[in-house]
């Protein structure tokens, strides 16, 4: 008999969130995903009559297999990987295995993907579709004009609080990954649109526990990534635009417009809340396409073909 701990799975798991918030750190989202990600393998190992204690390379392999067959895109399993060479390391660390079998799993090659980008014009047909008239199409109008003026992450949106705003002085802060802050500036349009949104907040009873939440339902409470989602798809859908869109294509607009603009991509890097330069240059891949339609389409030894 070897010398590993005998354990109950859901007591590991439950020890594992409580290392990955005390210890690590992590944000609830991160958490969760990482949950998520052990228990996708542990569904698999069921199905393979195999176990955490005897789990090898070659299963978590074959689990990799079996999620591209299930046509997981490259990147989400990349993801899963960090997910679960997080957990292993873990098992390793409080002596639950003798042998880490995700230690040479490799990540997917995901290629470099231009993310899909707003135009302003579109941006403005989405904001024209708000009835303001009502106060949801207030705080709807706050909402767009908060994501793409500050090019904020929906889970950082969600998550503004009332502390954390400094209009006067025209700048937030934001709580980003692994409960990071970082301070960004914010413009004078969505400036206005928050105000006159607290205007409409002041009179809803908000719930205990949601008092210093900016965004709040009709109940008081505060929206959830799922319910901003259903906002700009909508918005989308009224203004006519075919694109797949979710809120996180406002924080990609948001990056190529300041880039097109002039930025400097160490500046975006720092409103983004990168912790590495490499995340943002994805955009230069975008700029560089648009230069070269514009090259295209204006270069006067295009422009006779």
């Amino acid at each position: 008999m070897d010398g590993r701990k005998i354990y109950d799975v859901d007591d590991v798991l439950g020890a594992y969130d409580a290392y990955l918030q005390l210890e690590k750190g992590l944000s609830e989202n991160t958490r969760i995903s990482y949950r998520e990600d052990v228990d996708k393998l542990l569904g698999y190992l069921a199905g393979e009559s195999r176990t955490l204690r005897s789990v090898t390379l070659d299963d978590l392999q074959n689990f990799f297999a079996s999620l591209h067959d299930l046509g997981i895109a490259p990147s989400s399993q990349s993801r899963i990987v960090s997910g679960l060479k997080s957990f292993f390391r873990y098992m390793k660390l409080e002596g639950y295995i003798d042998d880490n079998p995700a230690i040479l799993l490799e990540k997917p090659r995901t290629g470099r993907h231009l993310p899909e980008v707003l135009t302003v014009d579109e941006i403005d047909a989405m904001i024209s579709c708000i009835d303001m008239s009502t106060m949801e199409g207030r705080r709807n109008r706050a909402i767009v004009e908060t994501l793409y003026g500050c090019g904020l992450r929906v889970s950082e949106l969600v998550n503004l609080d009332l502390a954390h705003l400094f209009l006067d002085d025209e700048y937030i802060v934001v709580r980003g990954k692994g409960s990071k802050e970082r301070v960004v500036p914010i413009d004078g349009v969505a400036i206005e649109e928050i105000d006159r949104w607290m205007s409409d907040r002041a009179n809803i009873d908000l719930k205990p526990g949601e008092e210093s939440m900016l965004f709040v339902s009709k109940r008081g409470r505060r929206l959830t990534r799922v319910m901003i989602f259903y906002i700009i798809r909508r918005l989308c859908e009224l203004a006519g635009i075919r694109k797949e869109i979710s809120p996180h294509t406002l924080r990609h607009s948001f990056a190529t417009h300041l880039l097109e603009g002039g930025a400097n991509l160490r500046a975006i890097q720092q409103m983004l809340g990168h912790e590495s330069i490499t995340t943002t240059e994805i955009y230069l891949h975008v700029d560089r396409t648009q230069l070269r339609k514009e090259i295209l389409e204006h270069h006067p030894r295009n422009r006779f073909r």
